[in-house]
């Protein structure tokens, strides 16, 4: 198979992911939830993202840098969540709640990036393994995507602006997979391992100080944002054993 085909199917496993996040957000539309359910499905989310970072991408992280080796790579991730959240405040002028809205969104276009990436990187292994990366990974994309518009509709009345950001944040999973593949595959693997630590750092901020915040915002039950949260993590543990 020539490197041009092999690429186009890499972009195809692409598209289930960004398909994942695409369907979570037409079905916020389809069904407005109360804000407590929002606040639980975002904690679900959040614990979606927190089990990709603990049990995908830090693994393969330690695999190829020490602890310290990786920190720096991690702070530059940390960085550039900071300027996502200026960049939204400077350009966004709807109150600091909106820019908690639409960082809401920062988080999971982190965790989309680090989708593609894993994807990109794992179909320059085997495309068998990108495929099952790839599948895995647009069931655990349902409820990030269904949260991030959901909460989104508090601050946005506009259905055609939700549903065009929604969209456009499936970009970078189709940037990062194709970087993933081309610039990854013939990586040396400490290279690889700090691509990985800068997605956890950029990954892990935006969830804990947006997606978190944003989830507390309305106050759901604690039973709710606990189960939610537990939910979140087990499934995406689940489908990276079983599926992967």
């Amino acid at each position: 198979m020539s490197d041009l085909a092999t690429f186009a199917q890499v972009m195809t496993y692409a598209c289930l992911p960004a398909a994942g996040s695409l369907i979570g957000a037409i079905l916020a539309e389809l069904a407005r939830p109360p804000r407590w359910v929002i606040g639980a499905a975002l904690h679900g989310a959040a614990g979606i993202a927190i089990a990709l970072i603990a049990i995908d991408l830090m693994p393969r992280v330690l695999a190829g840098l020490s602890v310290p080796a990786m920190l720096p790579a991690f702070l530059a991730g940390a960085l550039a969540s900071l300027g996502l959240a200026y960049s939204i405040r400077a350009f966004y002028r709807g109150g600091q709640h909106a820019v908690g809205a639409f960082m809401v969104y920062g988080a999971i276009g982190a965790d989309l990036f680090a989708d593609g990436l894993v994807t990109g990187a794992g179909s320059a292994a085997a495309l068998s393994l990108g495929l099952l990366l790839a599948a895995s990974q647009l069931f655990a994309n349902i409820p990030g995507g269904y949260a991030a518009n959901a909460n989104l509709q508090a601050y946005v009345s506009c259905r055609r602006t939700r549903l065009l950001t929604a969209t456009l944040l499936t970009l970078p999973i189709f940037v990062s997979a194709g970087g993933g593949y081309f610039l990854l595959r013939g990586a040396a693997e400490p290279i690889q391992s700090a691509a990985l630590a800068f997605i956890i750092g950029l990954l892990m901020l935006t969830t804990i100080e947006d997606m978190v915040a944003e989830g507390d915002a309305p106050r759901p039950p604690r039973w709710s944002s606990t189960l939610a949260f537990a939910a979140g993590f087990i499934g995406l543990a689940l489908s990276s054993v079983y599926l992967t």
